[in-house]
């Protein structure tokens, strides 16, 4: 079925925006593409013609005026053939080898300008994101579009195969310009055939795999909450249904691939055959041109079915690239934000801060943040100390926010800075390097080894790195290290000590570990880190003894920092520093 008009300007909307994303140096690759691709084409047709003389020995080629005429001999024949088939081959395999610059290049151009949109979007931007679709936006999706990049390119060929060689067909025999439109039907037909079905095959596809990418997060884990309420079969079963969906929309593309190319080989046989039959009782051609003819039409053949597949691989392609492109148009957080700013950070009051409604409704008040200090936050799940810790880290603007440092007003701006040299640890953040020393020397890239393991021993994973036999250089990813979560959490504390924030914000970083040893690990932190203000989110509330004040968020709205011991009035604190406005 034709696509219809709307599918069609989508479509083109998709591919102007597809050629949007190549660059001055990929263009000049296009360019050399098109030419050794144009030659292929020239010496191809040239490989036809000088293949009849072979069929049917004559002295002069009866076409051309006599401009390929033959040398006269069959192994003068046999090397003009070969000259220009070696050509052919040559030019086909240059453009082949440009064909895969171009494509890695485009493969890598995307994965980076995505991550590069993604590592910057305003988190509020990626609210409604997955973590799910996020990996196959990396992943598999740029693979899909790289596939359609390549169909775009091999479709480039067969246009100008069929140009080339057409040209040729009607110098040989003129009359063939009848043929015209039938060929011109055929290339409608091959962009048109199934298109619809073929787009929406393309959505699901791209749907079904970003659930299988979902189901797939954190498997181990995943597969002891299942195995704990007895539902391996039924989740087996789910599994099931997704793959046989799979492999259904699979089927269906590889056959409205069979489809088209068996309806455009057939019409495309029927018509080169009404085609010789008309030219040779309207003008009675010789029948050399007819063999050169029957050549060169007859190449075409397999670039008609090509044609088929490459419209179908770039309609998959589509959605992928829309896909790709609602990640890359996120909302940038545009706000400076100063990295490893130098000095500490002052003991700061925030009187009064409210979070942006659109998120939660909460206003927080009297918090203190200095060096030295431990606050805890807790509170119920989905009540706002997420984004409370967001905005903390100057990752996201409040609404309204109100603060002073020994009583001299400051803006969230200068907030924002002041904290530029922060470190945030999640529950939910996974060591993503390969070993040890790699997530080390993420997080500290000047550390030296005494350095690192004197973070290890502080965290308490020092003797189990030095039981693995590999030390610094344990795997983070093999299933023979087997890090248990609360180690996984040990780790990412060393890098806190190693970093020496002048914030630290722990978002339940510490719920692996058993009370003890929590305890333990967050004493040693106020120890190593005494330039440091330590915001700890946790739903253990026993951890207000060892805090300098807790903020409990109770979903009342507001919710006011209680100190449980008094220190130096912000500001006037030894670690404070004067100020400029």
């Amino acid at each position: 079925m034709p696509c219809s008009d709307s599918s069609a300007d989508e479509g083109r909307i998709v591919l102007r925006a597809f050629a949007g994303t190549l660059t001055g140096r990929d263009w000049l690759q296009v360019a050399a593409y098109v030419l050794a691709s144009l030659l292929a084409a020239f010496a191809g047709s040239l490989a036809a013609l000088f293949l009849v003389p072979l069929i049917q020995p004559g002295p002069v080629l009866p076409f051309g005026g006599g401009i390929l005429g033959s040398p006269g001999s069959l192994e003068a024949d046999a090397a003009l053939f070969a000259a220009a088939a070696g050509l052919f081959a040559l030019s086909r395999w240059s453009a082949a080898c440009l064909g895969a610059r171009l494509a890695a290049r485009y493969g890598m151009f995307l994965r980076r300008r995505v991550h590069a949109r993604l590592v910057r979007a305003k988190l509020a931007a990626l609210a409604d994101s997955t973590s799910a679709e996020i990996a196959n936006v990396l992943t598999y999706n740029v693979e899909i579009i790289v596939n359609g990049f390549n169909a775009l390119l091999q479709l480039l060929v067969a246009v100008l195969t069929t140009v080339v060689t057409l040209a040729f067909a009607f110098w040989v025999s003129p009359p063939l310009v009848l043929a015209l439109p039938a060929f011109a039907a055929l290339a409608w037909m091959a962009t048109s055939l199934f298109g619809r079905e073929q787009s929406r095959i393309g959505r699901r596809y791209v749907a079904d795999m970003t659930r299988l990418f979902w189901r797939g997060e954190d498997f181990p884990r995943r597969l002891r909450h299942v195995r704990s309420f007895g539902r391996q079969q039924a989740d087996h079963a789910a599994y099931a249904d997704m793959a046989a969906q799979l492999g259904r929309g699979y089927r269906r593309r590889l056959e409205l691939a069979a489809h088209g190319r068996l309806l455009l080989e057939l019409l495309a046989t029927a018509m080169i055959a009404a085609a010789f039959v008309l030219a040779h009782r309207w003008h009675g051609i010789d029948q050399a041109a007819l063999v050169a003819v029957s050549l060169l039409l007859g190449r075409l053949l397999p670039y008609l079915a090509l044609t088929r597949q490459g419209v179908q691989q770039l309609r998959s392609a589509m959605p992928a690239f829309e896909l790709w492109q609602r990640y890359v148009s996120l909302e940038a957080d545009r706000t400076p934000r100063a990295h490893d700013a130098d000095g500490d950070l002052p003991a700061l009051r925030i009187r009064r801060m409210r979070l942006p409604r659109s998120l939660v409704s909460l206003e927080v008040r009297d918090l203190s943040l200095a060096p030295g200090e431990l606050t805890l936050v807790c509170g119920g799940s989905g009540i706002g100390k997420s984004c409370l810790v967001d905005i903390l880290s100057g990752m996201m603007a409040p609404a309204e926010f109100e603060a002073d440092i020994a009583g001299q007003e400051i803006g969230f701006d200068r907030y924002r800075a002041l904290v530029g040299r922060s470190a945030y640890v999640s529950q939910q953040v996974r060591p993503w390097h390969a070993s040890v020393r790699e997530s080390l020397l993420w997080a500290a890239p000047e550390a030296s080894e005494a350095l690192m393991w004197s973070a290890l021993a502080d965290v308490g994973l020092d003797k189990r790195l030095h039981r693995s036999g590999y030390g610094l250089d344990t795997a983070l990813q093999d299933s023979t290290s087997r890090f248990s979560g609360g180690e996984l959490q040990r780790l990412l504390l060393a890098q806190v000590l190693l970093r020496k924030p002048t914030l630290a914000i722990l978002d339940e970083a510490t719920g692996a570990l058993d009370t003890a040893s929590e305890r333990e690990v967050l004493s040693t932190l106020r120890i190593r880190l005494p330039r440091t203000a330590l915001v700890v989110v946790s739903h253990r509330t026993g951890l207000a003894t060892m805090a300098d004040q807790s903020l409990e968020i109770d979903g009342s709205g507001v919710a006011a920092a209680v100190r449980h011991r008094q220190s130096a009035e912000p500001g006037h604190g030894p670690a404070a520093l004067a100020l400029e406005p």
